[in-house]
């Protein structure tokens, strides 16, 4: 590790200790040419998940706009932001533990509405009629009668 004050190149590690949950590491080091001390800090890198969308195209997996749709799905309603980060962190940990680093935008949209269904039943159908693309009032009233149904 490269010093910051004097670009020496060697140093050695005084004191490791891990942060944020375990995620990072967190190294403080001594420089062995001047002697001073500095921090650094060590993440595991993970591969970026690649989301096909419905028209082919590609764009990298994007957890805020994740959040912002259970945002609007959840508008009003008795849903902590606490809730739907940990929605959006299980949504994200169960795509990066699959081997695959393309998945589809529809497997999102599935994962997001089995947390929604859990979380709150009202923000879950506000989010299926908008995902669903629902056409008519019966679609939408199919979708209430299969929630009621599984709920019995």
């Amino acid at each position: 590790m490269k010093c910051p004050y004097c670009s020496y190149e060697e140093s050695k590690v005084i004191d490791s200790r891990p942060t944020d949950e375990g995620e990072r590491i967190r190294r403080r080091r001594e420089c062995l040419k001047c002697h001073r001390r500095f921090t650094t800090y060590e993440i595991v890198e993970s591969l970026p998940i690649v989301v096909v969308k419905k028209d082919k195209s590609r764009e990298v997996f994007d957890r805020n706009k994740l959040m912002s749709g259970l945002l609007r799905a959840c508008e009003k309603r008795p849903v902590s932001l606490e809730t739907l980060e940990n929605a959006v962190d299980e949504i994200e940990t169960t795509l990066q533990s699959s081997l695959d680093r393309e998945v589809t935008s529809i497997r999102i949209g599935e994962l997001t509405m089995d947390k929604l269904k859990e979380i709150d039943e009202v923000a879950y159908v506000r989010f299926a009629s908008v995902y669903r693309q629902f056409r008519d009032i019966n679609s939408f009233m199919d979708e209430l009668a299969r929630l009621l149904k599984n709920k019995q």
